[in-house]
């Protein structure tokens, strides 16, 4: 019996599945060899864990993505945006700049919001140690995918909780993305959606920007915006919530 209740990946010999939820569906993925088959079934029947808590809780973000896949905790939580200038982050490496992005957008909600649990989070790609952020039009979007395009890179996604008491919690999550050499003709029909432009990197896997990607290695929750298996497990530890 699979436990449908995180994305996972899994072997079974040659064969590797996969599955993550979104909205009301569930998404599973078979691959073999260098081909993939993708079934969609409703989430309707699928019993949920229930996670509790007797803190309140802060989503430090406006992106719909994370305030999606967050809600599938099923515990109570405001939403909060940060307007910080992520520019003004100093580092010397992509990890410790996803990483002081994300907290400096909780560290600005936890002075809003004092005495609350506050969940911080940013999402980079990053192709041979470059940052490719959100593209502004349409020709930065243009050279941040065919730049991707037959390509392997990252997407590094830092979460930074910060408790009620001040106590700060980071880690930063990554997923190997490898495109597909999809032609010019794709890619621009996809830059003409406007999909691209709120989007770090100038995709988004769960989107149309699927049909930019050969295959992952890691979480796909991830490469959305928000690492959830891994938050839960953070947040479990520090006894946020519990089961």
């Amino acid at each position: 019996m699979l436990n449908l209740k995180s994305p996972f990946f899994i072997f079974q010999r040659s064969l590797l599945f996969s599955w993550h939820f979104l909205g009301n569906f569930i998404f599973i993925t078979v691959y073999y060899k260098n081909h993939s088959n993708l079934c969609i079934i409703t989430n309707e029947g699928v019993n949920k864990l229930q996670f509790h808590t007797t803190k309140s809780f802060v989503l430090a973000s406006s992106s719909p993505r994370r305030k999606e896949l967050f809600s599938r905790l099923h515990i109570p939580f405001e939403i909060m945006s940060s307007d910080v200038e992520e520019t003004s982050v100093q580092a010397s490496t992509v990890d410790q700049y996803v990483t002081g992005v994300a907290l400096l957008k909780a560290r600005d909600i936890a002075k809003k919001a004092p005495g609350k649990v506050i969940i911080g989070a940013d999402t980079i790609v990053v192709k041979d140690n470059v940052l490719l952020h959100k593209p502004k039009n349409r020709e930065e979007a243009r050279s941040h995918l065919y730049s991707l395009r037959g390509n392997s890179h990252q997407v590094l996604t830092a979460v930074a909780i910060i408790d009620e008491n001040g106590s700060e919690t980071t880690f930063v999550e990554s997923t190997k993305v490898i495109f597909k050499n999809v032609s010019d003709q794709l890619i621009e029909a996809y830059i003409a959606t406007k999909d691209p432009f709120d989007k770090a990197g100038g995709y988004g896997i769960q989107t149309d920007g699927v049909f930019l990607v050969d295959r992952i290695e890691g979480d796909y929750l991830n490469v959305v915006g928000l690492p959830l298996a891994r938050v839960c497990e953070e947040l479990l530890n520090q006894e946020l919530i519990t089961l």
